[in-house]
């Protein structure tokens, strides 16, 4: 085996774009050799999440009906950046924006992982943020949100149970609570 890529393109068609996403078709030729397809989806914003965790290991989470799924969903704080704006400049708008928050301690624990790498090429990462101040909610109109407070091993049994199912939200979680007990943050 190696580890060189064994797809060769032959040509790419952007299928259908919008200001958020863009659908990309190419004519391939797979590893077995044979001619075949391959559909991205391309992300034009980063996926950011944030773990505000105040004095008391409390945190905040925001649930939200999610049109792709047609479901209501319990999820970290959490938004696009855009391509050239600053991680942790986006990090910190989304805190405020969904949560009312603010922080004035930032510590990245994800940075870059992979969210569906068999048809996408969206990246995530994930802040903890403390020291934090209470300022008013901002939310883009396309979300309506509930805010919840809640202990943050509380937050853990949600994702132990399966009620969070957001993937960078589980990863995210369950990163801080290595991090916690190994008294990294």
């Amino acid at each position: 085996m190696t580890e060189q890529n064994p797809w060769i393109t032959k040509s790419t068609e952007t299928k259908y774009e919008n200001p958020w996403i863009r659908l990309d078709e190419s004519q391939v030729i797979n590893p077995a050799g044979n001619d075949g397809i391959y559909g991205v989806v391309h992300f034009k914003n980063r996926a950011m999440a944030i773990i505000p965790l105040d004095e008391e290991n409390n945190t905040w989470i925001v649930g939200q009906f999610r049109y792709t799924t047609n479901t209501y969903e319990w999820e970290l704080i959490e938004g696009g950046v855009c391509d050239g704006e600053d991680l942790l400049i986006g990090a910190q708008r989304e805190l405020e924006e969904e949560a009312g928050l603010n922080a004035n301690e930032w510590k990245m624990i994800i940075d870059g992982c992979q969210l569906s790498n068999s048809v996408s090429d969206e990246i995530g990462y994930a802040y903890v943020a403390k020291g934090l101040t209470i300022t008013a909610t901002n939310p883009e109109e396309t979300e309506q949100l509930q805010i919840r407070k809640l202990p943050f091993d509380e937050l853990v049994k949600l994702v132990m149970n399966g009620d969070i199912k957001d993937l960078l939200s589980v990863a995210a979680v369950l990163k801080v609570k290595v991090l916690l007990e190994m008294k990294l943050i």
